[in-house]
């Protein structure tokens, strides 16, 4: 079974948004989940959060930044074209109870993964702040959607060209150390950012979850390509994440497993420089 591609949108120079014809994993999907695609028959497995979703179209919407062979091929593909496979939804759901107030932290591209959270939190009831950050303002993504499920916005950018000069991880430290009585706290985003977020809220011993993605093959456990260590616990990114508390993950250690191929990754990025987008 192919998945068509109904439509893509170009976001920046290495971000683009996809919407998958994928009406089962649309029927099933919740917050958190993702699914596990694959180009061709010789391509790599590569997961990707769901976004969101339209069941009346029977579709999946997908937000990708190019960081690699198979992210520079799926860049390259336009509407109409197909994707061989969509495996999916994968994960647990993300648990979303009425915390009090919620702080969402995203990250680049963790931004995508944590509006479908922010959305689902404030359903369930929570004051929701949401904190977003990029490199630069024009990397910023899903601001609008964003300001309409939280009740308080604040944006941080690297370079100052958007809200707050600096890290994301700052705004949570400001929010924190201003008296802000913050029940619970979920980062998305690159390992560091995570990692740092986790820092700034153990003294106050708010309950933080971070949203691993570390390698995926199989998304069934079976591989065991995804493990992660929590609370000195081998779990399984896959099948028991991909959120764990943020308190207990060995960031020193999935950092080492993320490195573990990355001449390998380089040499095939490099192979497909070349790709029209």
């Amino acid at each position: 079974m192919r998945f068509k591609i109904l439509k893509k949108v170009t976001l920046s120079d290495s971000t683009f948004w996809l919407k998958v014809e994928a009406a089962r994993i649309a029927k099933k999907c919740r917050p958190g989940q993702f699914v596990i695609i694959r180009l061709n028959d010789t391509g790599e497995r590569i997961p990707l959060t769901i976004v969101d979703r339209d069941l009346s179209e029977g579709s999946i919407a997908l937000y990708v930044k190019i960081a690699g062979k198979t992210t520079a091929l799926l860049g390259s593909k336009s509407a109409g074209d197909e994707i061989l496979d969509v495996a999916g939804p994968l994960g647990t759901p993300s648990p979303l109870e009425n915390y009090g107030t919620a702080v969402c932290v995203g990250g680049g591209i963790g931004v995508a993964a944590i509006y479908p959270i922010a959305k689902g939190l404030k359903e369930a009831g929570n004051r929701v702040i949401g904190l977003i950050g990029a490199d630069r303002a024009q990397h910023c993504i899903l601001e609008e959607e964003m300001r309409g499920v939280c009740d308080k916005l604040l944006i941080a950018t690297d370079d100052g060209s958007k809200g707050h000069r600096g890290f994301v991880t700052e705004l949570l430290k400001n929010l924190i150390d201003s008296g802000e009585k913050i029940d619970y706290v979920i980062a998305i985003g690159p390992l560091p950012m995570m990692k740092a977020a986790a820092n700034v809220t153990k003294p106050s011993g708010i309950k933080t979850s971070v949203s691993l993605n570390p390698i995926m093959v199989d998304g069934s456990g079976m591989c065991g390509g995804c493990r992660v260590s929590v609370g000195g616990e081998t779990k399984f990114a896959c099948v028991d994440g991909p959120e764990f508390d943020g308190h207990k993950v060995d960031f020193e250690g999935l950092s080492r497993r993320l490195a573990a191929y990355r001449d390998y990754e380089e040499a095939a990025t490099n192979s497909c420089r070349s790709i029209p987008r």
